[in-house]
Formats: structure tokens, C-alpha cells, sequence
């Protein structure tokens, strides 16, 4: 399992990288559109697993302390959170810190006065295989007939401790359905898109390519232009004053 999580890791970080690359961000006219739709590959890259800034209630961190209240009852930490590529695997932190929050606690609203406390902030993050998973894996096969039989089975196809040996030595690679389809859509959208042709040299912030047909489209819809009072050149994809 480690084996396939490690290589699936290394396979995403590529094509991420390359994706990243190949998208490097641009100046946009005009700020985004009301309409625009958000690439697959930009929220694929926001749901990975990695630190974020979440909101945490101290009373989930201090179960004890309910006899006081605390201003303000939440605050911000950085956490592990993100998607994983396998559904038998999950986000986790790897490295911590722990760090000192001031905050003012009220005493049954009679006194009030700062206070701090310690939370536990995450600094790396990875994907690991769940505990339910990693434990049903671990448990030792039962020792008798069953032990017998399985014997029985290596003695009657050919096989036997030795040929056992040398097949188990190799790596196996175990991958599901879900992480092979997201490698499949990375590498097609990327694939798609570094063989079509761009739809223009000099012009590319304005156009919109499907990486499949290669179909170029314009940005821009004629309401974001109108918007702005202008008129949307539909051979150009760019925003003009209209004709009088």
C-alpha cells in the first residue's frame, strides 16, 4: 500500500507541476467575469492535501474549561485538510507546533481578564492510509485448517514456499478505479491541451480552448461586455466601444 500510495503521489506531483507550468497566471481584462467557470485543473489544485487556516472552537480544544467563556469563542489555526487521490487514504499531519493564543476568559461574567492559551498548529501534511484500513491489514491470519488447505493448493498448482518467495519480492501495485480516473483526467487535460494548436498567438488571455475538441471560444461572454458598456468582437473575443 505504501508502495502504490508513494508512486500515485509522484505521478499527481508531476502532472500538477507540469499543469502548473503550462497555466501560468495571466493579466485578466476587465476582472472576472460573472460567468466565467473556474479550469479543473485550478480546483484540483485547491482541494490537495495540505495546511489551511481554519476556524476552531477553543472549546473543542479545552472540553474542561465550561466554566468559563472566552472572547472570541474560535480562533484561527493551520490544519491539515484537502482531498486525497484514494478513498483509502486520508489527509494527516506529519510535522507540528504548538503556539500561544491570547484571549480574554470571563469568570460566571463577573471578572474578565487576558488569558492564553496553547493550540497545536499543523506545519506538513500527508497522505496516509486510514487507521480502520491500516489496522484490518495488519491483523495475522488465523493458524489451522485453513493454513492446511492454503498449503494443499501451492502443492497442487506447482507452486510452493519458494515460488511464493519470488512473487511476493516484486511490488505490487494496488491502485483504485478513483485514482487511476483522476490520473486519466490530469494527463488528458494536459495532454489536450499541450497538441492543440493556440487559438492565438498574441491574444491568448481572450480565449477559451476546450482541450478535447481544441475548440477556441471567446472569454468573454457579450453580458461582460455589456457590463461594461461595450460590445463583445466576436473575432477578436475582445470588448469594444460599440459602433454608432
Amino acid at each position: 500500500m505504501n508502495f502504490a500510495a508513494s508512486f500515485l503521489q509522484l505521478m499527481v506531483a508531476a502532472l500538477v507541476h507540469l499543469s502548473a507550468v503550462k497555466t501560468a497566471p495571466v493579466s485578466k481584462e476587465g476582472g472576472k467575469s460573472k460567468n466565467e467557470v473556474v479550469p479543473f485543473m485550478e480546483v484540483y489544485n485547491k482541494s490537495m492535501c495540505r495546511t489551511r487556516e481554519v476556524l476552531v472552537d477553543i472549546y473543542q480544544e479545552y472540553p474542561d474549561e465550561i466554566e468559563h467563556t472566552y472572547i472570541p469563542s474560535c480562533v484561527v489555526l493551520s490544519r491539515c485538510a484537502g482531498c486525497c487521490t484514494d478513498e483509502a487514504l486520508e489527509c494527516v499531519p506529519t510535522e507540528t507546533r504548538n503556539v500561544t493564543l491570547e484571549v480574554i476568559r470571563v469568570k460566571q461574567r463577573v471578572s474578565q481578564h487576558n488569558f492564553q492559551l496553547s493550540f497545536t498548529e499543523h506545519t506538513k501534511c500527508k497522505c496516509k492510509p486510514k487507521k480502520e484500513v491500516k489496522s484490518t491489514k495488519e491483523k495475522k491470519p488465523r493458524k489451522g485448517k485453513g493454513q492446511k488447505r492454503k498449503r494443499k493448493r501451492e502443492r497442487d498448482s506447482g507452486g510452493g514456499p519458494e515460488a511464493y518467495a519470488s512473487t511476493s519480492s516484486v511490488p505490487r501495485l494496488h491502485m483504485s478505479g478513483l485514482s487511476l480516473l483522476v490520473i486519466g483526467l490530469i494527463a488528458a487535460e494536459l495532454l489536450g491541451s499541450l497538441n492543440c494548436e493556440p487559438c492565438s498567438e498574441r491574444r491568448k488571455r481572450l480565449f477559451v480552448q476546450d482541450p478535447v475538441t481544441c475548440k477556441c471560444s471567446c472569454k468573454f461572454t457579450q453580458l461582460h461586455c455589456k457590463s461594461r458598456q461595450l460590445e463583445l468582437n466576436e473575432r477578436t473575443c475582445r470588448c469594444d466601444k460599440p459602433r454608432r
